[in-house]
């Protein structure tokens, strides 16, 4: 047998109802959404920062963490509105490994997806209840997306997805702003396709259900950098990256609300995360030179935990990443006062 079937699982509807969202909360995500919603508009001249752990893998170190960025966000709220990365669920390159809290939800047990549905919403939820912050995840498998379509204020899709077809169809009917990835390769014209098809109404199967959607008009670019023919990353934050990136992405080509954020982990780093506050630095100041940059910059991601660097699976070192290397506290805590005073 090619599959072996297991166990039926919870449709969403069931998770979302066994543990819903309370309704004050409800009315506080429909606020927060259109603030988000009005920067990526144009109309908000404040900046979007999408920061966390490179994957939530467990419950106290990320709210101890997430406890830290509420705290920070107060003295920032002027110019910079977080968005918590609470990332569930990891892509693999080559298909092994630790695959975020989805697949274990105890990182050194055997996958457990029952319980992982479960946890991931269980995360989420403990983050939006106990700091008041409304999150982001990657859409890894856009099937799973509604086990949490009420609790997200952000989605990301990832350079490995951001050509599949389904990836595109359902962030047409997703109703917060979808960052699409440039590819691992670095084609900006695959990722300007995705944007168009997110944006574009749109007629498809999914979860069994014949569908239709409306577009999505905050789908936009996330510019996270390149692997080259020679297998060594590459940037793609520079000025003249984002001037190109400008004259292609515009209203008249056909784009509702062009917009940028520039991930500073991953291959524009090179993985070397203290980087980050570097590229923030030099992305604001491109922005100073070039008001069509400017305009089109909305944001930065960074990859974030209370220890720098990243450890094994099984390294037991508290609040320390186990997948990509993060700036531990003390680094973020400056790169988002910084970040504030220069926007």
């Amino acid at each position: 047998m090619a599959m072996n079937f297991k166990r039926r699982l919870p449709i969403p509807k069931e998770i979302r109802e066994e543990m819903p969202l309370r309704s004050d909360l409800v009315e506080a995500k429909q606020r927060f959404d259109e603030q988000v919603a009005a920067i990526f508009r144009g109309e908000d001249d404040r900046r979007v920062l999408i920061i966390g752990p490179c994957s939530a893998d467990r419950e106290d170190s990320v709210l101890d963490y997430m406890t830290h960025l509420a705290k920070l966000q107060e003295r920032v709220v002027d110019r910079l509105v977080i968005i918590p990365r609470v990332y569930t669920n990891k892509p693999r390159t080559k298909g092994t490994g630790y695959k975020g809290l989805l697949h274990n939800p105890d990182p050194e047990a055997p996958a457990d997806l029952l319980e992982g549905v479960k946890a991931i919403r269980h995360m989420h939820l403990r983050v939006i209840e106990e700091t008041g912050f409304f999150t982001a995840d990657e859409m890894l498998y856009p099937s799973n997306y509604q086990y949490l379509i009420d609790l997200l204020s952000y989605v990301a899709i990832g350079a490995r997805s951001v050509e599949n077809q389904e990836h595109r169809l359902v962030s047409s009917g997703v109703p917060v702003p979808v960052g699409m990835k440039n590819p691992t390769a670095g084609s900006t014209t695959v990722m300007l396709n995705s944007i168009y098809a997110a944006q574009a109404p749109q007629s498809f199967i999914y979860r069994n259900w014949e569908v239709e959607t409306e577009g999505n008009p905050l789908a936009h670019a996330v510019l996270r950098g390149y692997i080259g023919l020679d297998g060594r990353t590459y940037p793609n934050y520079h000025y003249e990256h984002l001037e190109r990136l400008a004259e292609r992405y515009t209203e008249e080509a056909g784009y509702a609300n062009p917009a940028v954020i520039v991930d500073c982990n991953h291959d524009n780093s090179g993985k070397r995360p203290f980087e980050q506050l570097r590229i923030c630095k030099e992305v604001l100041d491109s922005c100073r030179r070039n008001e069509d940059v400017s305009r089109l910059v909305r944001g930065f991601m960074v990859e974030s935990y209370l220890e720098d660097g990243n450890q094994p699976v099984d390294g037991g070192v508290y609040g320390k990443s186990i997948t990509d290397a993060c700036i531990g506290w003390e680094k973020t805590e400056r790169l988002v006062l910084n970040l504030a005073e220069r926007v």
